[in-house]
């Protein structure tokens, strides 16, 4: 790891956190990534390598712990108590960049996949169906492997997020540019706005429809958009 040279406490904690991918890392884990794959899944281009790597120095720095999987080979990985104080540092990041370095979403930026995994993490548990309902979300430019997505909504079970038809029938779908549903889930535009402007459409039972809006928990930062 290279240092700067420096006494200065934001100097030391920049050499562990300013490295490349680090914070997202981190970003992950605060998010409920335990695994390997569910990290690779939230930060998809980096390597595994990489990914490895960090994980290795966030555990030599005392920030993540490596626990061996109770019912398989591997690990799974942990905030320590000095992980989860980063909390309030990358939750400051965000609505930093929020705040001041507004501007349009690159076309590198907008990735479908990357979009679903934290939507599928970001649902309003409350106010999911108490029956069983599969939402399709189709994206006409989500691009090769990315243009179709299936949320099985279970009561009392996790969120499936399912990239093939599961092979029930579909109670609710959902179509929109990567681009329009992105904004939707920044704060950058309101679920109103993009419905009304045709960018983003809804079909399927009239129940799902009125109350698809009321699942959705949008990013952490959209409040501050």
């Amino acid at each position: 790891m290279k240092t700067y040279g420096q006494f200065c406490p934001v100097a030391q904690a920049m050499e562990l956190l300013g490295e490349r991918w680090t914070l997202l890392v981190v970003r992950e884990l605060l998010s409920g990534s335990t695994r390997f794959g569910e990290l690779e899944r939230g930060v998809p281009l980096m390597s595994k390598t990489m990914l490895s790597q960090r994980l290795g120095t966030l555990a030599s720095a005392g920030v993540v712990e490596r626990r061996p999987l109770p019912t398989s080979r591997g690990y799974s990985y942990h905030l320590t108590k000095a992980g989860a104080a980063l909390r309030p540092v990358v939750e400051a990041a965000g609505v930093w960049a929020t705040q001041h370095l507004r501007r349009d979403l690159r076309e590198e930026e907008l990735d479908a996949g990357l979009l679903m995994w934290d939507l599928q993490r970001n649902l309003v548990l409350d106010e999911l169906p108490t029956e069983p309902v599969l939402v399709h979300f189709f994206f006409p430019d989500g691009g090769a492997g990315k243009t179709r997505f299936w949320l099985h909504l279970r009561p009392e079970a996790e969120v499936d997020l399912c990239l093939t038809h599961p092979g029930f029938d579909v109670g609710l779908t959902v179509e929109a540019s990567v681009r329009t549903f992105t904004e939707v889930w920044l704060g950058q535009k309101t679920f109103g706005e993009a419905v009304a402007t045709r960018g983003l459409r809804l079909a399927g039972e009239r129940r799902w429809i009125r109350a698809f809006p009321e699942w959705l928990k949008l990013s952490a930062f959209a409040a501050f958009a």
